[in-house]
């Protein structure tokens, strides 16, 4: 229980910075308000809990294990979430046909593992906050419910500064530009989980 506290702090470093989910966030509260980004903040917290659940008990040990699997995780996530930026970019405005709707709730979900950022927290915070020799079960678990109760806040902090973006810059070139940032930051983040 004493490490719940740096567990806390981790966790809330690592959500509430900028990565692929807190900038989809963003730019789709901005395109569509915040409202409708409540799937995705709901979707992306419950899908990191139950990632670092399942990485936990094991799923995560290949991955660790082999590196040729360690890159093909990594690109093909990083090539998922290129291709989500370019979306992102140009994303029209609300009501125009080019407009990206929403990631809903299993989207959100699914979107976790392929985020190597996602993978490069957990890959940290397992060891970190882990004991050996003791139950696993209920560790993990209490990892994953810290990260589901930050998650939500920290991505709906997103929401709210995309929607007031949105109000700000809308109609026109000014939402465009924001959607373009976005989509750069995405690209930008993914550049240390590239590194390694």
């Amino acid at each position: 229980m004493e490490a719940l506290l740096p567990l806390l702090g981790f966790a809330i470093a690592t959500s509430a910075t900028p990565g692929p989910n807190t900038l989809m966030v963003a730019a789709s509260a901005a395109n569509h308000g915040l409202r409708a980004v409540v799937p995705h903040v709901l979707g992306s917290a419950f899908g990191f809990a139950a990632m670092i659940w399942l990485a936990g008990l094991g799923l995560a040990l290949p991955l660790m294990a082999s590196p040729f699997l360690h890159q093909v995780v990594k690109w093909g996530g990083a090539a998922s979430l290129a291709w989500l930026a370019w979306k992102i970019a140009r994303a029209g405005a609300p009501g125009a046909g080019s407009a990206r709707p929403p990631l809903g709730f299993l989207g959100a979900v699914l979107l976790q593992w392929v985020n190597p950022k996602a993978w490069m927290i957990i890959l940290a915070a397992i060891p970190a906050f882990t004991r050996p020799g003791e139950d696993l079960l209920p560790q993990i678990s209490l990892i994953a419910l810290v990260f589901a109760a930050v998650g939500i806040p920290s991505a709906g902090l997103w929401g709210v500064i995309g929607a007031g973006a949105g109000r700000v810059l809308r109609p026109g070139r000014g939402l465009r530009a924001f959607n373009i940032a976005m989509a750069v930051l995405m690209l930008a983040s993914l550049i240390p989980a590239l590194r390694h």
